[in-house]
């Protein structure tokens, strides 16, 4: 099980409308607790693919998050990414690339507009489990 504040689900859920059509990615941050992960921080990062099919990030955003991250006393809990066109599951290319099978991978499927559904999945080959996210306010 995972955690995410309201107000980071919304971070995520306005970056990724309006970078559309393309997907949106960053990084997320925070403890792992007896009862799973908890998200502290949710990071915005640049897709430097600009596609609306996969995404890339920026190597070094990516290197100031991590550093963000440590000097906060935060743990790495994985990736976040956008669908713009898709359902919240991952896609083969998305399993093909998750090298971390402790990370987390949440997908925001933007499919259905007015309903848009985050879903948080561990990875491991080609076996993709929901892990259950709990948004709290």
């Amino acid at each position: 099980m995972i955690t995410l504040k309201r107000a980071d689900f919304n971070t995520i859920l306005k970056h990724a409308e309006s970078v559309l059509p393309e997907e949106a990615c960053g990084l997320i941050a925070g403890e792992i607790t007896e009862s799973g992960k908890e998200i502290k921080k949710v990071y915005i990062l640049t897709n430097i693919d600009h596609s609306n099919e996969h995404f890339s990030l920026d190597p070094k955003e990516q290197l100031a998050a991590v550093k963000d991250m440590r000097a906060n006393g935060l743990v790495p809990l994985g990736n976040w990414h956008s669908h713009p066109e898709s359902p919240s599951r991952p896609s083969e290319e998305d399993k093909r690339l998750a090298y971390d099978s402790k990370a987390s991978y949440l997908i925001l499927s933007l499919m259905d507009r007015e309903n848009p559904v985050l879903n948080s999945f561990k990875i491991t080959g080609d076996n993709a489990e929901n892990e259950g996210i709990i948004i709290t306010e």
